[in-house]
């Protein structure tokens, strides 16, 4: 397999450190490459039984390396009753501890020890187009997504496995993450909420729609959203307003575009215009959230609509809105009206478009139009 050149520092702190990141995003892999003391493989079924049945065995195991050793848990939401262990060993022999798991849901909702701020919270997302570098294709990034193993095949000219391990990913999804983990009981409720969801990426959602639509109460809906978010799936933009009533219509995005398109039964169709734009955007956006992660920049996001005004993406910091993207596949620029509308709302915030289409940076009616990767640039330049 292909090796990326991943952009994560976990290092970088010296510290200890959750890393959590959907399935095959290729965490294990980058771990692996790390240099520990110990590496301790929950998805190893002996193991996981060996530590459920007596925990206290992991604290004799660590408690006998030396003092500051680099401890490696893969999956920890599998037994997270180790947590209380690796806090003793944080403070008593100042060991350092990587935790990697696909949900911190089980975590979090379990009342799990989560170390009272002794480790940073990391995320390992899909490839971004700078880890993959020169051989970054936009439209191939959008048709399948850049999940590192998929990446790889698709390099490989291995595109009918591709796809058939993208339409597997819901199914161990599902059942790995969902399932097994007894997040909820209706399985089947749940999978028709995820074949309504994956239809509407991209778009401002109506929580009562949905339900209408998957037969499930909306407060059902909303726990279903929730979920994807807590499992590193999915997440909510809100728009950025005051007024909370405003807030009941966020737009909903997926981690990936290739597993959208798998959940569509989509994988051996060619995107049409359409679907091509809802794509860029959750790409874009994505990206952008990716970098931020990993540079750990102190930002926020919404998306801005005002009647028929709408912009896809505002970055805010602590003193309020300091960048807005909208995202454009074709050659067009921003509505003159939409433009103006945005310019007296927010008269200091630099309003650009990200274009698929463009290969040059312009100016189009006061509105600075960049090619897609420049736009990236604009925003790494945001301290």
């Amino acid at each position: 397999m292909k090796s990326f050149k991943r952009e994560l520092a976990i290092f970088k702190h010296k510290s200890s450190a959750f890393i959590f990141g959907p399935r095959m995003t290729g965490k294990t892999t980058l771990l692996r490459k790390l240099s520990f003391d110990a590496f301790f493989d929950l998805l190893d079924p002996r193991l996981e039984l060996l530590y459920r049945a007596n925990p206290e065995r992991f604290w004799e195991q660590i408690s006998a390396l030396p003092k500051g050793s680099v401890i490696i848990v893969d999956e920890i939401q599998r037994i997270p009753q180790l947590l209380n262990y690796v806090q003793m060993g944080i403070d008593r022999f100042e060991q350092v501890f990587l935790l990697s798991g696909s949900s911190a849901r089980k975590l979090r909702r379990g009342g799990a020890n989560l170390l009272g701020g002794r480790a940073l919270d990391l995320k390992l997302h899909p490839l971004t187009s700078s880890e993959i570098g020169n051989e970054f294709n936009l439209l191939s990034a959008l048709k399948y997504g850049t999940l590192p193993k998929i990446t790889t095949l698709l390099m490989d000219d291995k595109e009918e496995l591709a796809q058939a391990m993208l339409a597997s990913y819901v199914t161990t999804y599902i059942k790995e993450e969902i399932q097994a983990e007894a997040i909820i009981r209706n399985i089947g409720a749940f999978q028709r909420f995820l074949a309504v969801a994956v239809q509407s990426h991209s778009q401002i959602i109506e929580f009562s729609n949905v339900s209408r639509e998957c037969a499930v109460p909306a407060s059902t809906v909303k726990e279903y959203y929730q979920i994807l978010e807590d499992t590193l799936i999915g997440f909510l933009l809100w728009p950025f307003d005051h007024n909370e009533r405003k807030k009941s219509r966020p737009k909903s995005y997926f981690f990936d575009c290739g597993v959208v398109r798998a959940l569509q039964n989509r994988l051996s169709v060619t995107p049409n215009a359409q679907e091509k734009g809802l794509l860029f955007e959750m790409w874009f956006i994505n990206e952008i959230m990716r970098i931020r992660d990993y540079s750990r920049k102190p930002h926020e996001f919404a998306f801005w609509r005002e009647r028929e005004h709408e912009i896809d993406l505002l970055v805010l910091d602590s003193k309020g809105v300091v960048l807005a993207i909208e995202c454009k596949t074709g050659s067009a620029t921003i509505k003159q009206s939409t433009a103006s509308r945005f310019k007296e709302r927010f008269p200091d915030v630099p309003l650009i478009v990200a274009s698929m289409a463009e290969d040059r940076k312009r100016i189009s009616k006061n509105v600075e139009i960049f090619p897609w990767h420049d736009a990236l640039e604009v925003y790494k330049a945001l301290k």
